[in-house]
Formats: C-alpha cells, structure tokens, sequence
C-alpha cells in the first residue's frame, strides 16, 4: 500500500495545524485576546472538530487507498475543516460574526465526509 504523498502531507499539516492553533488557543497572546473579547468558546469548538478529522484524514490516506469513494470522503472532510474550524478559527480571533454563515457548510461538508464513508463500506 503506497499513500498519496499529497494527501499524506496535508493530513500531517492538518494535525500539526491542529495542535499548533489548540495551544495558542489556549496560552500565551492568542488566549489572552480571546478571553477579552469573549470568544474562546468559538475557539476551543474550532479545535474539538478539527483534531479529531485530521487523525481521520490520515487514516482514510493510509487505508482508503485510491478507492473513489474514500478519495472523496477525504477530500469533503479537508473541505469541512477549512469550512468549519477554519470560519470559527477567523471569526473567534477578528470577531467578525459573518463569518459563522461558513461554518454550517462546514459542518454539511463533515457529514458528506462521513456518508462516503459509510457508502464505501457497501463495496461501492
């Protein structure tokens, strides 16, 4: 079994990211603004789905293979974590509330993730 090399890398990026933005969140200047503006909660909502999916990106590169189903899968759960932890990421640290209109899509684009893996399942 030989992974893609590109998902791989952004699979690693992701969780690496995922540490990285947790730990600002919670120490140093980042945790400091968000406690003043109020929106560590955004913040740590961000972090609690997008740890866990990049361990997921990473086991649908090492497992999934090239099977159609699962390269998409993967690629909808890349998009919901941008989508979703990402708008939160933004509008927790700028405040600008528009950008939580992102975030459902995010979260629609998560569970599609998820679907195509159910499907694959079923041999298709």
């Amino acid at each position: 079994m030989n992974p893609d090399p590109f998902r791989l890398r952004l699979s690693a990026l992701m969780g690496f990211l995922a540490i990285a933005l947790g730990a600002s969140g919670a120490h140093g200047p980042v945790h400091e603004k968000l406690l003043v503006i109020g929106k560590s909660a955004n913040w740590e909502t961000a972090v609690q789905y997008h740890l866990p999916h990049a361990v997921v990106l990473l086991l649908l590169t090492m497992l999934g293979g090239s099977k159609p189903l699962m390269v998409w899968a993967w690629r909808l759960i890349f998009l919901g974590i941008v989508l979703f932890s990402g708008s939160l990421y933004l509008l927790a640290y700028t405040g600008i509330t528009k950008l939580g209109a992102i975030t459902p899509l995010g979260g629609l684009s998560l569970m599609a993730g998820w679907v195509l893996v159910a499907m694959s399942a079923r041999g298709k």
